[in-house]
């Protein structure tokens, strides 16, 4: 492993975790979007991550949830069809949650490595000068 790797893996940790952040996000968002019954339920962003050979880790893809989502009787609701459903996605706001707990958390580890690999360069560069 060369002298930068730890950099070049923990930044592309940073990228692929900042990516599911925003994905999570998006879908957070949008977790009450009801549709009519006629359309496509909110599709939510799942990340597709890969390994990479050197080590680290990329984007892959995104891929999205079920269109067909649930059915919610809600008469109330103004996009309702005559028999009072609208459509609503299948997202889990419980699950959710968890993957965004889990994304901040390999967010915050990437961070550190990042930050301990630069105070060790650093003092190395400080050995090799005095």
């Amino acid at each position: 492993m060369g002298a930068f790797d730890t950099l070049r893996i923990a930044g592309s940790g940073l990228g692929m975790h900042q990516t599911w952040l925003d994905m999570l996000g998006h879908n957070l968002a949008n977790v009450n979007t009801a549709r009519r019954t006629d359309q496509p339920a909110f599709q939510a962003q799942m990340l597709i991550a890969e390994s990479q050979a050197g080590g680290g880790v990329r984007v892959d893809g995104v891929a999205l949830s079920d269109p067909e989502g649930r059915l919610v009787h809600d008469p109330t609701h103004p996009l309702a069809d005559e028999e009072g459903y609208v459509r609503m996605s299948e997202l889990d706001l419980a699950s959710q949650m968890s993957q965004l707990i889990m994304a901040q958390r390999g967010y915050q580890a990437s961070v550190q490595v990042t930050k301990h690999a630069q105070e060790s360069y650093g003092a190395a560069l400080q050995i090799g000068r005095g």
